[in-house]
């Protein structure tokens, strides 16, 4: 099990030990990642090639993520979105690339550059979204969900918006894009409050969980209506490996080609397995995956899915440079009960405050067990055990379960690999 730069081995009985969840082979075309993104373009999903959609004098506003997202490698597919639209006839002052900040802080032009290369900067317009500036939203209409769709003035005016990005598991929604990338503050957070259920001390919202891309998970379901009334004329989505290496590439209808990623990170990352079990060992995967606590939610959640009602998580997590979220600390750390911290998530709700409340809210109900380098005391009332090692670990497991060994599923990469019940 890694941990920072370092790994620890798991004293457990063999016949303890249920399963060891690791990534499914699937065999993908060997190309290189310019082949993959020209391939993807000259075979759209449901829809025509880009070019064929485009006519010169019309606007184009292509959505990019920002730098929170560099694994997505944007620098090496939007020049040559850019040279598809130019052979489109769509001239450099006729394109806005937007980026996709959500909540975030903008952004420099070193990281524009970045996110966009010096010759792509040099030649068209590369701007932030900012949620809080009123003057450059539009409202466009509610979804059914109550929530007020604002989205950028800038992209709305365009003709055309083409949508980029990669595609990963995501803990609250499945995928996100349009919401909350290019939306409003108030937009933002009446669609994340969607993940605790109605009414204070109801806590958060099963359905709201990795993968679940349905009509139960209301936070997933309200972004595609938010998205759905920017009406995207093109998509175009990356999948990487573990290495952050573009692997392939899905382009067209912005419905069905994002589908057609989202089944290629299932096929890879979710895992069958064959029952869940008192006890879940699960590691973030070590240096970046476990740079802080913040990161490691989405270790905790593809552990839920492997562990019983009420079972023991153990989550390895360095985390040395802390919680990495105020808010994430401050939900954890400074209130005295659950129910204080369901309060002030709702009066002022945020991802940081929400994956915090999480973490809170799995140790009211499971016993969790942290090997990491944040100090106890750092964790206030929430009811998380720090230990620093996973003998230690495994050690207070036995004595907070009667003395026994648990039957173990463990998850050496729990960032990324989500275990299916079958």
């Amino acid at each position: 099990m890694k941990y920072g730069t370092e790994s620890f081995e798991v004293h457990l009985p063999a016949e303890q030990i249920a399963a060891e969840v690791e990534a499914n082979h699937v065999d993908l075309p060997q190309r290189t990642v310019a082949e993959h993104i020209r391939y993807a373009l000259d075979h759209p999903i449901d829809s025509a090639p880009l070019r064929e959609l485009v006519k010169p004098g019309e606007t184009v506003c292509i959505i990019i993520s920002d730098v929170t997202r560099r694994w997505q490698s944007p620098e090496t597919y939007i020049p040559i979105l850019v040279e598809e639209l130019e052979q489109a006839g769509i001239r450099d002052e006729d394109m806005l690339i937007l980026s996709a900040t959500g909540t975030h802080r903008t952004q420099t032009k070193e990281e524009h550059i970045g996110l966009v290369t010096q010759a792509v900067y040099d030649r068209i317009r590369v701007e932030d979204h900012v949620c809080t500036d009123q003057d450059n939203l539009v409202h466009v209409g509610d979804t059914s969900r109550g929530t007020p769709v604002w989205l950028d003035k800038r992209a709305m005016a365009c003709d055309h918006i083409v949508l980029t990005g990669g595609v990963v598991f995501h803990f609250m929604a499945g995928a996100g894009g349009i919401l909350p990338g290019i939306s409003g503050r108030e937009t933002i957070m009446k669609n994340h409050n969607l993940a605790l259920n109605p009414g204070i001390g109801n806590g958060s919202n099963p359905e709201v969980r990795s993968a679940n891309m349905t009509e139960a998970n209301p936070v997933h379901a309200d972004m595609m209506e938010a998205c759905a009334m920017a009406h995207p004329t093109f998509l175009l989505n990356v999948v990487v490996d573990d290495d952050q290496k573009i692997i392939s590439a899905f382009a067209g209808n912005w419905r069905t080609a994002h589908q057609a990623a989202c089944d290629l990170v299932d096929a890879m990352y979710g895992v069958t397995i064959h029952e869940r079990t008192p006890m879940v060992i699960a590691s973030a995967g070590g240096y970046p995956k476990d740079l802080n606590f913040y990161q490691t939610i989405k270790t905790l959640c593809n552990a839920l899915a492997a562990v019983e009602d009420g079972g023991t998580i153990i989550l390895v997590t360095r985390s040395e440079e802390g919680f990495g979220s105020e808010d994430c600390r401050r939900l954890i750390a400074d209130y005295p009960t659950i129910l204080e911290r369901e309060k002030a998530l709702r009066a002022d709700f945020s991802i940081g405050a929400f994956i915090g409340y999480l973490f809170a809210e799995n140790a009211e109900t499971h016993r969790m067990i942290a090997v990491t380098g944040i100090p106890q005391e750092e964790f206030g009332t929430a009811k998380v055990h720090v230990v620093s090692t996973l003998d230690e670990a495994l050690e207070l497991a036995r004595k907070l379960n009667g003395g026994r060994d648990l039957r173990t599923t463990l998850l050496p990469h729990g960032a990324n690999t989500l275990p299916k019940l079958v």
